[in-house]
């Protein structure tokens, strides 16, 4: 049986209501992202709400919660004065694993090093009722995919890909941990009504397409933030032909156009899906309410009245893709990516080929590329590129070791690595580069940022199918098109690849001898965490004092310049060590930025001493003299990860406000969870008068209120002055978060 299925039932019985209660107010034809949405409001529908408007309070049916993000989420719950989560919650332990000698030795050492952090999350799960998936267990959102998504039902989770449980038909978002512990603590969870974007497959799959390759088309199509406030919505008949973990794929990279998230309706791989994983109760639930868990049939019969955008993609004459290199939209088919890389001067030499992380992991994944690689080995091929194997879950893992799976990677030199994040999140001590070397990877991964999988920021990565990477690895060259350009074996003959050939699930089931799930106790009350105070790992949190209604003579901290991500605010790899101690971490805030007054990173100009440093350094001198200080940046800053770490460290530092052309949405809604000021340009051009040495003035703060543009007084050292004005999309109890000086600040408030 399913865990948590009393909620799923309950869930089920609401949602017919539901929806039809709704249909009184919205009076059209429904999405199923609508139906999903308008089933889980927080009070009853009363109103028709307008897409990208309107906030509107939810009731999410569980959280997710990765361990690098997890350390903060629950250090900021036990200030909530409660003595149990409100809503279904797990902690998965994959982003502590460093990928480097292969599963069982890297497991070893990452008990060995963070054993006090997942000591930490273990036993404060025991005591809150929070469902517990230990080191080895697996990536959480294949893990969740695998034993919590269910269709019909909408979650949060503290990692931007949390979107992966869209392929089992939910509205699956990713949050910062300050929202998650809203909804722990059984608050309602806010959100801007999505728009919703439409994208009607038809078609089918052949060849060396695969659905990785869908959502690396829409990429190309929506860039890194075309869909920003929406939620992307796949129907058609190419749609029902997909595999569930297919589906979760493409719904899983949806976070890298911006997406809210993506979904798709319930159907029949849904229901096979669900069975092979054990779930044949929630398959049965599901049957009895079909309509409820897709769109009206008018939606997918006339997309373009109901969608405010539409794509359509035909899969039967869909390329393979390789996206890249530094950003995940930059989409070229295979067959092109030797002459775009000759023309930018793109290495052509791949050193490694990774296949696995969240988007590709499943056993379907793993049999695909295996069928390649088993044709390496019978056609007398040798690997060109070290080639790296993260499988999803340890239920995968066992399945495909028992079905001889993995053996067949491994008769290609492959290193098996921990069912754990490694190499997508920069956990990987790759010993084959030791500088900054200019190079190739490929990868199945999701992201592709400059230093994101090895902190090199010239390792060009490109993004695939598993496939696609298996072939390219084998190969060793970038601009290698398997469908169809030869190999030469090591008998010196040409031989070709064939197109891969996977099982969607295994027939003899799925297996598994331990899942790594600990269940917690029924009353953690007499469960004792503690928190050594000389830890460099944990921090227990103070709360933030509010910044006020009054900010003069500030001083610019940095006005960064282009691309500013989540990576670049607070980076990844060796930093996750300290995401349970803010002030630790906090020594790496916007150390990746690029300054726009001298194009470096990390090195700003302290107003107070004159002299260049570092940017954490020069904010904690201007901290020490009680001076606020302001950030400027460019479009979509904070794109990427949820991590709310990239709005905690500046607030921890003394930061004040942010203010930028645009911001991605979860960046933008944790830096008002935490209490600082998100603002926009109203002229986008503004951002060009804010010199090195301003002194800034908020002019009329005390006025702060929803819709009131803000007005900022920016004196430069020569003495004239600019006025501008600034936007927000705070409501009044974001408003109310600010003048408390955090949203955790006012929960512990109303709980006292």
């Amino acid at each position: 049986m399913a865990f948590d299925f009393n909620m799923i039932k309950e869930v089920y019985s609401n949602i017919v209501k539901n929806v039809e209660e709704a249909r009184k107010f919205v009076n059209k034809p429904l999405t199923l992202s609508e139906k999903i949405l308008y089933s889980h409001l927080w009070d009853p529908a009363s109103k028709s709400f307008e897409r990208g408007k309107d906030y509107v309070d939810f009731k999410p049916d569980r959280i997710a919660c990765q361990d690098a993000t997890a350390q903060m989420a629950l250090l900021q719950f036990m200030q909530a004065g409660k003595n149990k989560v409100a809503v279904p919650t797990t902690v998965h332990c994959d982003h502590l694993i460093q990928a480097k000698m292969g599963a069982k030795q890297d497991l070893i050492q990452a008990n060995k090093v963070s054993n006090e952090v997942f000591d930490f999350l273990k036993n404060v799960s025991n005591k809150y009722g929070i469902g517990f998936w230990k080191p080895g267990a697996g990536i959480i959102h294949q893990v969740v995919l695998e034993n919590y998504a269910f269709p019909g039902g909408m979650m949060i989770g503290t990692d931007s890909h949390t979107v992966n449980a869209g392929g089992l038909g939910m509205v699956a978002i990713g949050v910062g941990g300050a929202d998650a512990v809203d909804v722990m603590a059984g608050m309602p969870w806010e959100l801007k009504f999505p728009n919703i974007i439409g994208v009607k497959l038809t078609g089918e799959l052949n060849g060396w397409t695969s659905a990785k390759d869908v959502i690396l088309k829409v990429a190309g199509i929506l860039t890194v933030k075309g869909g920003t406030g929406c939620i992307i919505e796949y129907f058609g008949p190419g749609a029902k032909a997909l595999s569930c973990t297919g589906k979760g794929t493409i719904c899983n990279m949806g976070a890298e156009v911006g997406a809210t998230t993506s979904t798709f309706g319930y159907d029949e791989s849904m229901e096979r899906y669900l069975k092979a994983t054990g779930r044949e109760d929630v398959a049965a639930e599901a049957n009895k309410i079909k309509d409820y868990l897709t769109a009206d049939k008018e939606v997918y019969d006339s997309p373009e009245k109901y969608f405010d955008q539409v794509i359509e993609i035909n899969l039967s004459e869909l390329k393979p893709h390789l996206n890249g290199p530094f950003t995940p939209d930059l989409a070229t088919p295979v067959s092109e990516i030797g002459k775009k890389a000759k023309e930018n001067d793109w290495p052509l030499k791949v050193d490694w080929g990774l296949i696995g992380s969240c988007t590709n992991s499943s056993y379907e994944d793993l049999t695909r590329a295996a069928s390649i690689a088993k044709q390496a080995v019978d056609k007398n091929l040798i690997t060109k590129s070290d080639f790296g194997i993260n499988p999803g879950s340890e239920q995968v893992r066992y399945t495909a070791e028992r079905d001889g799976i993995l053996k067949i990677f491994e008769d290609l030199n492959a290193t098996i690595f921990t069912n754990a994040c490694g190499p997508c999140i920069g956990q990987w001590d790759r010993s084959d580069l030791k500088g900054q070397e200019k190079n190739t990877i490929v990868h199945s991964f999701n992201r592709n940022f400059s230093k994101r999988a090895d902190g090199n920021p010239n390792t060009h990565a490109f993004v695939g199918s598993p496939e696609i990477v298996a072939a390219i690895a084998i190969a060793g060259k970038l601009d290698f098109d398997p469908t169809k350009d030869k190999l030469i074996n090591e008998d010196g003959q040409e031989v070709m690849l064939d197109p891969p050939v996977g099982v969607e699930l295994p027939s003899d089931g799925f297996d598994c001898e331990d899942s790594g799930y600990i269940e917690p106790k029924e009353d953690g009350t007499d469960v004792i965490v503690n928190v050594n105070p000389k830890s460099d790992r944990l921090q227990l949190l103070d709360p933030f004092i509010p910044i006020g209604r009054e900010i003069k003579d500030a001083r610019l901290l940095i006005k960064a310049h282009g691309k500013c991500t989540t990576d670049h605010i607070s980076m990844a790899g060796p930093w996750l060590r300290y995401r349970g101690h803010l002030d630790n971490i906090s020594n790496n805030c916007l150390i990746g930025a690029v300054n726009s007054f001298n194009m470096k990173t990390n090195f700003v100009k302290n107003q107070l001493t004159g002299e260049y440093a570092g940017v954490p350094d020069t904010q904690r001198d201007y901290k020490a003299n009680n001076i606020k200080t302001v950030v400027v940046g460019d479009h979509n800053y904070g794109e990427g990860s949820s991590r709310e770490h990239a709005a905690m460290e500046p607030r921890h530092l003394g930061v004040c406000a942010v203010i930028v052309k645009s911001f991605a949405r979860i960046h933008e809604t944790n830096l008002k969870k935490q209490g600082l000021l998100a603002l926009t340009f109203d002229k986008e051009s503004d951002y060009d008068l804010f010199l090195e040495d301003d002194l800034i003035n908020f002019v009329n703060l005390h006025e702060f209120s929803p819709g009131n543009q803000i007005k900022l007084e920016l004196k430069h050292s020569g003495g004239s002055k600019d006025v501008i004005k600034l936007n927000h999309s705070y409501n009044q109890s974001q408003i109310d978060w600010y003048d408390e000086g955090s949203a955790l600040n006012l929960i512990k408030k109303e709980n006292l």
